[in-house]
């Protein structure tokens, strides 16, 4: 766009919301303009730093505003993040990369040890089959692609030092300008002041190396040029750029930028992303081992009813070549922090190794995202949340999986499958995920239900920018965390913050005492989670949690959860208390001659009489018999028992229907 930086009509809002109203003939004709640092006089609207630094940057590079912007929203959201990087070493509002110490310290942005090598879950969760603790060395890295060292090609572009580069919003956002304005020398393009003209720059400003991921970068950035979108960033400033609908780029500038081309044949992937077949091997080793997922027939066997979200902990190239070790273990997609590439790697048909739990392997498709839960102030580009989004939408669509947080789970709502396990569960993709932005972009946001009174129920939303709970061991145990927005809420004894955290036997067996660790889940409750009102005392609200009331700050000037309806399951009359499980298998019974019957295990919680927890959807107990690398003996056992999938603390559980009474709203 030309002009102005502000839309008048809608510079006086908060939030965040998106401009779809027409361009109209002013707006047209304010294309063709010089641009300009400040909104009009009568706008209404404060210019803010940060706007002003965009209209700078773009002025001084003949950038056009309007493109330096739908850039900076696809890589930051124009947040700057206090100078904090991303989870590929990304810093500020452009996002400019500096990777370089990832080289020499496995703690950086782009350490190589995927999550699966850590820790003691066993990524496969069948206890019919010995725990699989998988170990693979990682190739050393000879060097790091252009992608991941943007900053110090701008600090070349624009003399200004590489540490004011990462720091100073200002500086950064000219950096951004000076690397789209040398992308588009190279294409030989003029620097036109119509944002149509400036496609192939975007595209490579992606650091994609083939035309297929960068044209789906390029689409994106010109998909909000076209909608255009109002924030106000993380440290206050609002921004805003208006939309211009009638915008058609030049793609045929890609033709010309000397990229790759990548085949999408063999992938199971909406056609709005970009993406490629990198599969998991399928084969037999040592003696008789094999890996690294299970075959199936899916959804035609058994159904498909999780996605389960998981950050990576790892490079991308680590963790690529750590999938294509038949000795590991496997998801089914990586997707990429910079640009939002996928890779798949086991088809939907097939059961990947990857949540910890066979029930949920058995039934889910896993996402591993580029990136770490806390390295030590890390968060994810907007460009790998639309593509996860699209993504799952997508998956959702095509296999019936409903699109709320009972089927799109975490890493860290997967239960241990046994007692046993439940201390080693890992906890990403951790507290700064942003599930309510993830779910917005689903088209499925958190709302609050229209209710006549209170029913009891209520939705986890804290506002992420604002709601900053204490974290420790981000980098050194004991030790606070840098502050960051959070999608999670803190739960505690009593309603006082001074109150002892609400106790986690499983996760905790020998004291049950909760901490502030930023992998310790046992206290916490997560943006989109639903669960029952246990109490109500001034500006708290108790929940039933882990089989105890957990209490949590939920004012009502700014409150952290939101009326929800919904069914919810309480013990049957005579019932004092009824055991939780981590996976919903059949009865003995039900397996047939040649499938060893597997354990129930209840786990170490009990919901007790009086208690109630929202419910999911009922489903007969399953178990997918698949423990040799011949297919012939795999068999799908179904049982006639049923069960409740319920919200219990922050992992989900089962109950059996036997046991419960189901209070429907």
């Amino acid at each position: 766009m030309r002009g102005t930086a502000t839309d008048p009509d809608c510079s006086s809002a908060p939030g965040h919301r998106r401009l779809r109203r027409a361009a109209g003939a002013l707006a047209s004709a304010a294309l063709l303009l010089p641009l300009l640092g400040a909104a009009p006089a009568d706008s209404g609207s404060p210019v803010t730093r940060l706007q002003r630094a965009f209209a700078a940057a773009a002025d001084q590079y003949h950038v056009p505003q309007s493109v330096l912007l739908a850039v900076s929203y696809l890589q930051s959201r124009w947040d700057a993040h206090a100078g904090a990087p991303s989870v590929t070493s990304g810093y500020g509002p452009m996002h400019l990369t500096d990777a370089r110490t990832a080289l020499t310290d496995a703690r950086t942005a782009l350490a190589d040890a995927p999550h699966h090598s850590e820790g003691t879950e066993d990524a496969r969760g069948d206890s019919a089959r010995p725990a699989l603790h998988p170990t693979s060395d990682v190739p050393t890295q000879a060097g790091l692609p252009p992608r991941l060292r943007t900053l110090t090609r701008a600090a070349e572009l624009t003399g200004l030092p590489p540490e004011r580069l990462r720091t100073d919003p200002a500086a950064n956002v000219a950096g951004g300008a000076a690397l789209l304005a040398a992308a588009q020398r190279a294409l030989a393009e003029p620097p036109s002041a119509d944002p149509a003209d400036w496609y192939g720059a975007v595209a490579r400003f992606s650091g994609a190396d083939d035309t297929t991921t960068a044209a789906a970068y390029a689409d994106d950035v010109y998909d909000v040029l076209r909608t255009g979108e109002e924030r106000t960033t993380e440290d206050g400033q609002l921004v805003a750029l208006v939309g211009h609908p009638e915008l058609v780029p030049d793609t045929a500038q890609l033709k010309r930028a000397g990229l790759r081309t990548v085949s999408a044949e063999g992938t199971e992937c909406p056609a709005t992303v970009s993406c490629e077949w990198i599969p998991a091997p399928y084969e037999v080793f040592g003696q008789g081992d094999y890996g690294n997922h299970d075959l199936g027939d899916r959804p035609a066997s058994q159904s498909i009813r999780y996605i389960v979200v998981h950050d990576t902990e790892g490079a991308w190239d680590g963790v690529l070549n750590m999938v294509q070790d038949p000795a590991y273990v496997s998801w089914n997609y990586t997707l990429r922090s910079t640009d939002g590439h996928i890779a798949q790697h086991v088809k939907a048909k097939d059961v990947a190794w990857h949540a910890g739990n066979w029930y949920v392997n058995a039934k889910s498709v896993g996402l591993e995202h580029e990136g770490f839960l806390a390295n030590p102030d890390a968060w994810y580009t907007e460009a790998m949340y639309r593509t996860s989004a699209r993504l799952v939408k997508y998956l959702a669509a095509k296999y019936g999986i409903p699109l709320d947080r009972r089927h799109i789970l975490g890493h860290d709502n997967v239960p241990g499958p046994t007692t046993s396990t439940v201390p080693g569960m890992h906890t990403d993709p951790g507290p700064y995920w942003d599930w309510q932005h993830y779910f917005t972009l689903l088209g499925r946001p958190f709302e609050r239900a229209a209710l006549a009174g209170d029913n009891g129920m209520v939705t986890i939303r804290p506002d992420y920018a604002s709601n900053r709970p204490t974290y420790t061991g981000c980098v050194t145990s004991g030790q606070a965390c840098a502050s960051h927005g959070s999608s999670e809420v803190r739960l505690y004894s009593r309603p006082d913050t001074a109150s002892a955290l609400v106790r986690d036997i499983g996760t905790h067996p020998t004291s049950g005492t909760s901490t502030t660790d930023v992998d310790d889940i046992g206290s916490r409750v997560s943006t989109g989670q639903q669960y029952a009102v246990a109490e109500r005392e001034g500006d708290w609200t108790a929940i039933w949690y882990l089989g105890q009331k957990a209490w949590f700050r939920n004012p009502a000037a700014n409150p952290t959860a939101v009326s929800a309806a919904g069914a919810v399951v309480t013990p049957r009359a005579g019932l004092a208390e009824i055991p939780v499980y981590g996976r919903a298998y059949p009865e003995a019974s039900a397996y047939p001659a040649g499938v060893p019957a597997q354990a129930l295990s209840p786990l170490p919680y009990r919901l007790f009489a009086g208690q109630k927890y929202v419910a999911g959807e009922k489903v007969p107990g399953e178990y997918y018999y698949a423990v040799t690398f011949d297919t012939a003996s795999h068999r799908v056992v179904v049982g006639q028992d049923q069960y409740h999938e319920i919200q219990f603390g922050h992992r989900v559980a089962f109950v059996r229907a036997s046991d419960v009474q189901l209070l429907s709203p």
